[in-house]
């Protein structure tokens, strides 16, 4: 079981897209992550790939990000939460 990088990002990026044209606040995100060098997600800019996953992978449930793939994520979400069209905390859509 493993996911690719690029799947997860662009399911965050959706996410914040929804909220961005409901105009509603993101309250929050979850991601199975760790701080190990693991290989259970594919790519990234360490570039995993299927061949790479049995090197390091550990999981005994879902996979995880690696702490690259992490901060990677980390650094769109904060991007995306200081974006100048991103709803400022407390506005709701109307209606």
């Amino acid at each position: 079981k493993t996911r690719p990088f690029d799947r997860v990002l662009g399911e965050v990026q959706e996410f914040f897209a929804i909220h961005r044209e409901m105009g509603t606040h993101p309250g929050g995100v979850h991601f199975e992550m760790t701080g190990q060098d693991v290989t259970e997600c594919t790519g990234g800019v360490q570039a995993v790939t299927d061949e790479d996953l049995s090197d390091r992978y550990r999981t005994v449930c879902d996979p995880r990000l690696n702490a690259t793939q992490a901060l990677e994520l980390a650094f769109l979400v904060s991007e995306a939460l200081s974006s100048k069209d991103a709803p400022k905390a407390g506005s709701a859509a109307a209606g």
